[in-house]
């Protein structure tokens, strides 16, 4: 059966963060200590890569990842883009040139940032490889459909995705009306719920519940949270059927 991995669960700073003394940086809870949001896909024996965040080396070393067979980015931040470098070891472990999937923007974007991956010396030492598809519509990798889903990050246009009857949507302040129809009847929806307070970026608690409320997926998990939020506290305030996810936290899908 496919199962998603929630291999980070924080914002962009992470948590805890560096040099606060919160209650929540301060939590001995290890749900409330989040690396940079990410996921893992396992379907059929491969594994695809939801973004390559900043903590990636560390996310892989915890939940023991050995092989990656694809990667798809939602956007180009620096907390789901600079864990780019750390595919090399997946080459040397497995594929010698993994398929990457990103926006045509994104994709400009990761050329920019990373020119020795596209460019590389004839003689170099660990660089990634990678082969760079520019998404423009509904792909397959490895069997899955995958259905990119256009949302609101600020005012940046991004990339959530659907596959089967599950939704990741992180780093989303605003999903068209358009893209509300690519998300009905379903199963799973993986959203952003960053804090309680509004955040001109990012739905805060109330308007992830909003959009959950109207999509009503069977279960809705919170992604991409801060370190205003407390993991019981919060999930005891939520409505059913919605809650916070953690990282390593495993969900499996028809």
């Amino acid at each position: 059966m496919p199962e998603l991995t929630f291999l980070g669960t924080g914002t962009s700073q992470g948590v805890p963060v560096i040099g606060c003394e919160c209650p929540v940086c301060l939590s001995e809870d290890p749900r409330n200590k989040r690396t940079r949001t990410s996921a893992l896909i396992e379907y059929q024996g491969q594994h695809i890569l939801i973004d390559t965040s900043i903590d990636l080396r560390q996310q892989a070393l915890r939940e023991g990842l050995k092989h990656i067979e694809a990667v798809l980015f939602t956007h180009t931040h620096v907390d789901h883009l600079f864990g780019l470098d750390e595919i090399r070891q997946f080459n040397r472990l497995g594929l010698d040139n993994i398929p990457v999937y990103a926006s045509a923007h994104s994709a400009e974007q990761i050329r920019r940032v990373f020119p020795y991956v596209f460019t590389p010396p004839k003689v170099h030492g660990g660089i990634p490889s990678i082969d760079l598809h520019e998404i423009t519509g509904p792909f397959e990798v490895y069997g899955l459909e995958i259905i990119p889903v256009p949302i609101w990050h600020g005012q940046r246009p991004i990339l959530g995705f659907r596959f089967h009857r599950v939704a990741y949507l992180t780093d989303c302040s605003g999903i068209p009306e358009s893209s509300m129809e690519l998300l009905q009847g379903l199963d799973l929806l993986v959203l952003d719920g960053l804090r309680e307070r509004p955040h001109p970026t990012h739905f805060n608690m109330e308007q992830a519940c909003e959009i959950a409320h109207r999509l009503k997926p069977t279960q809705t998990y919170l992604v991409h949270m801060s370190h205003e939020v407390e993991h019981v506290a919060m999930n005891e305030k939520l409505p059913p059927g919605v809650q916070l996810a953690y990282d390593g936290m495993k969900v499996r899908f028809e």
